[in-house]
């Protein structure tokens, strides 16, 4: 089924970090040790005051730093994983702080574009509210600068404004081509992927004999790098070479960063030490290898292959022998990068890689360097720190960098925010939250969301909505990415009035895009909430004609599936082709997996017919509950159909394909088709996995027990056997008689603490009763009440055996089998009283007991009757003949199970006179004869040591026995003759 994705802290951390790679400075300020181990909420608000107890434990000692200012981090012990280059145990920070330069810091004025002079800002002004962008410009009609130029052309707002611009410039006579001009127009098509007019633009440069400089190569590699093509990319390194020209720091740091951002972490390391000691190898770059990069791609009308191969190659005028001497001179010469961001970039790619001792080597270097380190430099750090399990040293280089003059910005804020959420130290990531507006910085999105995010996670509303409060009165609306999981806290807490509450007021104030109204769809799904989620669903689009997205459709669908609503969910699917959306791979397999499992397997099988004939690949899932649908029904040429379908369409069976097929046979007994699909899974190179094994031990159920055992005990050996393959077993060998055999098999699995279930008590208990092993079943049905197990009809089933088993009357079992299947009060709980009396469990009998005869309840004659019986057993005959006037008390009629219960009461306390008063109404028949009552009679004068009435009683039950055969015999023989006559 579909899964919306959601934000977790680390990741809001990273988009903290690494959104710009522009610092904004502060006045210094410091986190006053936030690390706490809290167990207490903080009080109402985020006026907290720092605590001093230590954070629990994330590296084995803190920073020490030394006093000539030298930090050192020895991790022991801990381990850190590396995308590129194996293991790293440990890792130092050697932070010299003398001798360094101060960083020159340069920010934006309070977040707001530069102001332009001159006639700049009329112009601006201008062709921002003219479409006319030729018209504008000719108005001014005085000569631009080149400087003038390249604002206007950097200030359009899109790529055709900026084409049409840098071709009213152009048409001038005064103009002399610029590769600035084309620099920013390249940059601009390639940040709009328009790969054709970037080509263009790039051949009419070289014709105009405008050549590429450092600056041109380093724009190209960064947009294709965000494109995602990072091959082409590295191919105008290539070009460059080939130029004759070395990349400069600028462009090395660029392509680095393409190559970290792509995780190539190794190609970035060497390309960067490559150009360290003057080299650039790219031979591994062959055009001939390299296929299309987006075929069919609708701004892409020809191939990169094709392009790359062609004017790429073929066009950039050469460079004037002059830059190509000192080109090589630079190419052949060892160098260091001078440059911060250079710096911040390595950091973080040795970060993203897991080198941690990398990492701490780059930021050393910068130190000894004396390279200014600016926020960036020590937010990456922190983060790197932080983000592998060494927060106080992440804490220890707070420290540092206030030392160093450097205020933390909002950002690093966030960060330690998202790294205390990580380790689920909430009260230091709220006082870190706090913390932003005292020092006098303000929270922006990404605080906002991730400290939504963290609350949220954890469904502390109060403190939700504190922050909500405190963002609406700073004029703050909540980001949309933050509604999901707000509502979602609400849904989980039961405030469903809060949920729609804050869903039509952030519908109200701006509207809500498709995908976050699918994200607060599907948390109504999961939660059943079908009806909530429609409202949603159902809402009306703005003016605009916003359509519905795939993935709200697909989500709505999974609302109704979770809700069993099939008609509902096909009804929608049919309707969504109407409104413009088309189904795709993900509302097929939805639709497919829920018609499975609701066993509607036609309307299933069609939709994977329609599926594949509109070009869609089914999952592998899809097929295996489809498969598990029709072996489930017993439909196995079904089953088998769709199996060669998967096999034809390319999609590899898995081993639960394999798993439906063989169990689907074994439970039909045919053994071989069974085996035909275990071997066909082996041979493809999957192992069988417990379910498998256990499902072939059902095929052996037809005399091959020796093969059935030698597979049971290859799942002992691999510690696969579970519940279920002990229970298979057990039952094939009691299917086959062997119950020395399956006592052993449940034996075994009671020692080894599989029996979890009612299922796996029942078979177990079955044995039991089979094998006349009363008091285990008595002992494991006592496990069951332990648990808090509601006993389901396959147990009282069982007891009910065991009841028959162990003599009590069948008159009693017959009215306590009634009783539970009407449905009556306390009528499990009578029969587990019954068993534990049964088998001398009377302490726990009269616990169960005490359940019903003290509930405040009319109890039926079987309750009394299980009374009396538990209270007899037990030896406390006064309370079996309290319970007995109670009963008659209360109006309630004895019964023939009353009076068997009652005479052996008697029976037991030697009340003689009480048992011929029973046997007296029996033998006149006042009460109706019931030979469970003479047997019953004659028990109790045997146990009252009347031996002398019970041989009394035996002889006149003898003698009634004799008459009714004689009377038996002489009404056959008249109906005999009535019958001949007939026939004569």
């Amino acid at each position: 089924m579909l899964h919306c994705q959601s934000y977790n802290s680390r990741e809001l951390g990273q988009e903290s970090l690494h959104s710009s790679m522009q610092g904004h400075t502060f006045s210094p300020s410091k986190l006053q040790n936030p690390q706490s181990n809290f167990t207490a909420r903080p009080v109402l608000g985020f006026n907290l005051t720092p605590h001093n107890h230590t954070l629990a434990k994330t590296q084995q000692n803190p920073l020490p730093i030394s006093q000539n200012g030298t930090c050192i981090v020895n991790s022991r012990a801990q381990k850190q994983s590396s995308s590129g280059s194996g293991v790293y145990v440990g890792f130092k920070l050697q932070c010299h702080s003398k001798a360094l330069a101060w960083p020159t810091k340069v920010s934006l004025v309070n977040g707001k574009k530069k102001r332009y002079g001159g006639v700049l800002p009329s112009i601006l002004r201008s062709l921002e509210n003219e479409n006319d962008v030729e018209k504008t410009l000719e108005s001014f009609g005085e000569s631009l600068s080149a400087k003038e130029q390249t604002v206007i052309l950097k200030e359009q707002r899109s790529w055709e404004r900026v084409l049409r611009v840098f071709e009213w410039f152009k048409s001038q006579k005064e103009y002399l081509p610029n590769v600035i001009h084309y620099n920013v127009v390249l940059r601009v098509l390639g940040r709009a992927q328009r790969w054709d007019e970037l080509r263009l633009c790039w051949i009419e440069m070289a014709k105009k004999g405008v050549l590429p400089t450092n600056n041109t190569y380093s724009m190209l590699v960064d947009v294709y790098g965000k494109a995602g093509l990072v091959k082409e990319a590295l191919l105008w390194i290539k070009h460059m070479k080939l130029r004759g020209m070395f990349p400069d720091e600028v462009t090395m740091n660029t392509v680095v960063r393409a190559l970290k951002n792509a995780e190539e972490f190794d190609r970035a390391d060497k390309f960067y030490k490559d150009w360290c000691t003057g080299r650039i190898e790219l031979d591994d770059l062959d055009l001939d290898t390299m296929g299309d990069s987006v075929v069919g791609s609708v701004s892409e009308p020809i191939s990169f292959k094709h392009f790359l191969s062609t004017e790429l190659f073929k066009t950039g005028g050469r460079v004037p022998t002059s830059k190509i001497m000192t080109s090589m001179n630079t190419e052949n010469s060892i160098q260091k990068p001078r440059l911060t961001s250079t710096y911040n970039s390595l950091i973080d790619l040795y970060g993203k890689a897991g080198r941690l001792n990398d990492a701490a080597n780059v930021f050393g270097d910068m130190m000894k360097s004396g390279v200014a380190m600016d926020v960036i430099t020590f937010n990456t750090m922190i983060f790197t720190c932080g983000s592998h399990g060494h927060l106080l040293e992440a804490e220890a280089l707070l420290n540092k960098m206030e030392e160093r003059g450097i205020s933390p910005d909002t950002r690093t804020y966030n960060i330690f925010l998202s790294l205390y959420a990580d380790v689920g130290n909430i009260d230091a990531a709220l006082d870190c939250y706090r913390k932003i507006r005292e020092v006098g910085l303000y929270p922006d999105t990404v605080s906002h969301r991730t400290i939504l995010h963290v609350l949220c996670e954890r469904n502390m509303i109060r403190y939700v909505e504190i922050v909500i409060e405190d963002m609406e009165k700073s004029g703050v609306s909540i980001n949309e990415h933050s509604v999901p999981g707000i509502i979602k806290m609400y849904i989980n807490e039961g405030r469903l009035d809060q949920a729609k509450l804050l869903y039509e007021k952030c519908q109200l104030n701006r509207g809500i895009s498709s995908k976050t109204c699918a994200a607060i769809i599907d948390a109504y799904a999961e939660k059943g909430l079908w009806t909530e989620a429609e409202i949603v669903f159902s809402r009306k689009v703005d003016l605009g004609g916003q359509m519905k997205d795939i993935v709200e459709y697909n989500v709505m669908i999974k609302a109704y599936g979770k809700a069993k609503l099939y008609d509902k969910a096909f009804s929608l699917f049919r309707g969504m082709k109407k409104h413009g959306t088309w189904p795709d791979e993900c509302t097929y397999n939805s639709l497919i997996q829920m018609f499975s499992g609701g066993d509607l397997v036609d309307q299933a099988r069609d939709l994977l017919t329609e599926m594949q004939e509109t070009g869609l690949k089914p999952q592998s899932l899809t097929f295996s509950a489809l498969i598990a649908c029709y072996a489930r029904l017993g439909q196995l040429s079904d089953a088998v159909d769709v199996y060669q379908d998967m096999v034809k369409s390319g999609t590899k069976p898995n081993e639960f394909v394999y798993g439906s097929l063989i169990n689907g046979f074994a439970e039909t007994g045919r053994v071989e088709e069974a085996l035909k699909y275990f071997h066909l899974m082996e041979e493809s190179g999957i192992s069988a996995n417990q379910i498998v094994l256990t499902s072939l031990i059902k095929a052996y159920d037809l005399g091959m027990v020796s093969e059935a055992k030698l597979i049971f005990e290859n799942l002992r050996a691999k510690g696969w056997a579970d519940e279920i393959a002990f229970a298979t077993m057990m039952y094939l060998y009691k299917s086959m008689g062997m119950l020395d055999e399956a006592i052993d098999v449940a034996d075994e699995m009671k020692e080894s603490g599989l029996i979890r279930d009612c299922a796996s008590f029942n078979k177990v208990m079955s044995c039991y009763a089979i094998n006349g092993q009363l008091r285990e079943c008595a002992e494991l049905l006592h496990e069951m009440v332990t648990r808090k197990m509601l006993l389901d009809s396959g147990t009282c089933n069982v007891l009910l055996t065991v009841l028959r088993k162990g003599g009590i009357p069948l008159e009693a079992v017959t009215q306590l089998e009634s009783s539970y299947q009407e449905g009556k009060p306390y009528s499990r709980q009578a029969i587990i009283t019954s068993v534990f009396s049964l088998v001398g469990m009377h302490g726990l009998a009269l616990e169960s007991c005490e359940t019903f005869t003290q509930a405040d309840i009319n109890l039926d004659s079987s309750l009394y009757n299980v009374a009396i019986y538990a209270y007899g057993a037990a030896g406390e005959i006064d309370k079996a003949l309290n319970i007995f006037m109670r009963m008659q008390d209360e109006g309630v009629e004895p019964d023939i199970v009353t009076h068997i219960f009652l005479v052996g009461c008697y029976g037991k306390a030697g009340m003689v006179e009480g048992v011929k008063r029973i046997y007296s109404q029996l033998k006149y028949e006042e009460i109706e004869p019931n030979p469970s009552l003479f047997r019953a009679v004659i028990d109790a004068y045997t146990d009252a040591n009347r031996h002398d009435l019970a041989k009394l009683v035996k002889q006149d039950r003898k003698y009634a026995y004799d008459l009714e055969h004689h009377v038996y015999l002489e009404t056959k023989d008249d109906f005999d003759e009535t019958t001949s006559e007939y026939e004569d």
